[in-house]
């Protein structure tokens, strides 16, 4: 195999020409860029992928570059993988030795190499929110802090601070208000545990190998030699942090011995919808000014939608100020108009989302290729009930995941003391688990010894019977914990695979045998999740065995290790959790805005477009929140190919009463020529309109009514005080009242519990 950095040899396949066919002309020059930074504004759908990819090949094929000496960051595990696969198709199997990582895989390699400098083992473990909000609870009760201060609320303030490269004590440099020091202790306390711990969080992955390159400019300037190529997809969603990361990595002119890197960012400041995560749209705006000689390539032919569906999306994002003016265009024709449906409530709305996919399904569209997509995860309960009722297959993306079920996060807690004891977090979570005497006391009893002997959590648990006040039965309990975990870590050190190692610790630890004897049917189901966990770590050892984690540094094989897969774990993202529906017809998807992001579907079903829902309550008085929440709604109608549908409800329930929101400002920017509105009559005093005869009208021809206005109703102006019948419910007296016109709401006794009722849908009439 040849060495690192010696030139490769041309590979037979593609020629330059066949590189740069089928790419429009600003693609090409994406491709064929050379020299100083390259910023790339890519449109959605306007095959930013196919750019990068074709960019990394001709670079490796027409320009005798090493693959070796490329790094591509990515946002997802499922985009870096894409990648590889793409680039090897053209380039060969030396593409392994690319490193196409997402930028917590690539921060993870290389503290995993440089662990020494900063301080950790090899093993050190990866907290993921769970392992930290644990955590988190623990210091928050040793601080005595008021039940009101949510440990949520503390890692939400600790990780922005990380995310912005403020290390403790300038944090507590800066603190003012009580809320600030308290926030400056927690976070005190929380680094010192996680490095007792030999754990990192996940900000800290990004954070502390930022430290490395700043504390050792020779081990930075050793990266920066090996890549000489660095590209960054989805540029526009970096945090301070990543990009202080990317700085370092390519450095400047003014190193005699290592010149700047060649960088190719790509990004699009319409998709920028991360801010809550840290990520700040100042890094693409202002990428000219951070690199004066920068050439920027815009990308505005779009692949994916129809013109109807683009025209729709460059209305709504033209309204957001001080962007790079584009406009998407595309040359496959103008495509179905987009259907609108007003509901009466959030049932119905569900509903009649169902009745449509039910409507296209007959009509031959897969399941597979339609999502639902809603602002917050809340919303997608009424959605499940209405598929279940009419018999629909779906998968809700970003719900409770298969990592965070019980007993997932139990036998990882095993796994993970396997290859680092003293995971603090881990060892608290399974140490009685099964139950085996160790109680609160006896935990506690732990705690006292690990502070006087300085130790870690896990560690005191080894050093048991040096504990003070110890019942018998709970050092029986921990000896027997420690003796299944320090058997496990043997079994590592002799190199099994993980999945060994997991039924081991399963069976042995007494999980597997409890659950099983068990007659409720929730612990027949953790079986099968605790089968489907060792699996899947089968599943880890069998790609690394065909060299699918190969980096192309060594060529001695790589063998498949507990670590290894325990990192792979704490990397997935929810984006990668989301079907790839190859096998049949697939299921429909559900999923926020957020998580949809750079994914396409032939049907998309935008809800929830009322204002107050989407647009966020919260975005009403900040213009830099409305901004992201219409980048946000940008995102949701460019994930559409064929068709796009929109809907709302007139009331939502809150708080176990309905609650009046007007059409979202985002609905009614929408030009009137687009859309189809869809009407379903219902007989008066239904709350759920009839589903209307199939072959109904237009909108693709699928059965629901299609007019191109919505039809007037005289709304009877109410008074506290007047008498009204109902159709269903009958005589009542007005008891308070709320808006005006068609926003009006009544509460009306009816001689039982008083109603709220829309006046405008309600069949009422007055007296």
């Amino acid at each position: 195999m040849e060495s690192l950095f010696d030139a490769p040899s041309k590979p037979s396949s593609p020629s330059a020409a066949d590189l740069l066919d089928g790419l429009n002309e600003p693609q090409r020059q994406a491709v064929l860029h050379e020299g100083p930074p390259l910023l790339i504004i890519a449109g959605a759908g306007s095959g930013k992928t196919r750019v990068l990819t074709q960019r990394i090949a001709y670079q490796i094929s027409e320009r005798n570059i090493h693959p070796g000496q490329i790094l591509a960051i990515t946002f997802t595990n499922k985009a870096a993988a894409e990648m590889r696969e793409r680039v090897g198709a053209v380039v060969g199997g030396r593409a392994r030795a690319m490193w196409v990582l997402t930028f917590h895989s690539a921060c993870l390699r290389i503290l995993r190499r440089e662990h020494e400098l900063v301080g950790l083992k090899s093993s050190f473990t990866v907290y993921d929110s769970d392992d930290s909000r644990r955590l988190m609870t623990q210091i928050a009760r040793e601080m005595e802090l008021d039940k009101r201060t949510n440990p949520r609320g503390l890692l939400a303030d600790i990780s922005k601070l990380k995310n912005e490269l403020i290390d403790v004590e300038t944090a507590a440099g800066a603190a003012a208000s009580d809320r600030e020091k308290t926030v400056v202790e927690a976070y005190r306390r929380y680094t010192q545990r996680l490095r007792l711990a030999q754990a990192l969080d996940f900000d800290d992955i990004i954070g502390v190998t930022v430290d490395l390159f700043r504390n050792h400019p020779v081990i930075a300037r050793e990266y920066r030699r090996r890549f000489r190529h660095v590209l960054v997809d989805e540029y526009q969603d970096t945090n301070h942090a990543q990009y202080e990361l990317i700085r370092l990595l390519v450095g400047d002119d003014s190193d005699p011995e290592v010149p700047a890197s060649s960088l190719c960012v790509v990004g699009d400041a319409d998709q920028s919808i991360y801010a809550f995560r840290g990520a700040t749209i100042r890094n693409i705006l202002e990428f000219e000014r951070d690199y004066p000689n920068a050439r920027t390539i815009l990308l505005e032919q779009n692949y994916r939608s129809t013109q109807t569906i683009l025209d729709a999306a460059n209305a709504v994002i033209t309204k957001n100020p001080g962007r790079r003016d584009k406009q998407l265009w595309t040359d496959v024709g103008g495509g179905d108009k987009i259907i609108r449906y007003d509901a009466d409530n959030e049932h119905d709305e569900a509903l009649w989302v169902a009745d449509r996919i039910d409507e296209l399904s007959d009509a031959g569209v897969r399941p597979a290729d339609i999502a639902v997509f809603y602002r917050t995860n809340a919303q997608s309960r009424v959605f499940e009930d209405a598929f279940i009722r009419r018999g629909l297959p779906y998968k809700v993306v970003g719900g409770v995941r298969f990592y965070e079920r019980r007993e997932v996060r139990d036998a990882l807690a095993y796994l993970k003391l396997t290859v680092n004891p003293d995971d603090s977090v881990s060892a608290r979570r399974v140490v009685n688990v099964p139950k085996r005497g160790v109680g609160d006391r006896a935990v506690a009893c732990v705690d006292v010894l690990a502070d006087t002997k300085l130790l870690s959590f896990g560690a005191a648990l080894e050093r048991a019977d040096e504990a003070i006040g110890m019942s018998a039965r709970a050092k029986t309990g921990i000896d027997k914990f420690v003796k299944v975990v320090q058997a496990g870590r043997a079994m590592v050190e002799a190199g099994e695979p993980p999945e060994t190692v997991l039924e081991t610790l399963l069976t042995d630890s007494g999980y597997l045998v409890e659950l099983e004897a068990s007659t409720d049917p929730q612990d027949e189901a953790r079986v099968e999740n605790l089968r489907e966990l060792v699996s899947v770590a089968r599943e880890y050892s069998e790609r690394v065995d065909m060299g699918d984690f190969d980096d192309g540094e060594t060529d001695e094989p790589q063998s498949p290790t507990v670590a290894g897969f325990l990192e792979q774990v704490s990397l997935v993202a929810d984006a990668d959790q989301i079907p790839d529906n190859d096998d049949g017809s697939g299921v429909v998807t559900l999923m926020t805005l957020h998580t949809a992001k750079g994914l396409e579907f032939d049907v998309v079903f935008l809800s929830g477009l009322d204002q107050g829902v989407f647009p966020h309550e919260r975005s009403m008085n900040d213009p830099a929140e409305m901004e992201e929440e219409r980048r946000l709604a940008y995102v949701g109608i460019t994930r559409a190919r064929k068709q796009l549908h929109v809907s709302r409800a007139e009331t939502r329930s809150a708080w176990g009463q309905p609650q009046f929101h007007p059409p979202s400002q985002f609905l009614e920017e929408l030009p009137r020529e687009l859309i189809d509105v869809a009407r379903i009559k219902a007989p008066p005093g239904l709350s759920r309109p009839l589903r209307p005869q199939r072959g109904g009208g237009g909108g693709g021809g699928f059965g629901t009514m299609i007019t191109s206005a919505a039809e007037p109703k005289d709304v009877p102006v109410l008074d506290v005080g007047d008498r009204v019948n109902h159709d269903r419910f009958g005589m009542g007296r007005v008891l308070e009242v709320k808006g005006t016109g068609p926003r009006a709401q009544a509460l009306i006794d009816f001689g039982d519990d008083p109603k709220w009722l829309v006046v405008r849908h309600a069949p009422v009439t007055k007296l």
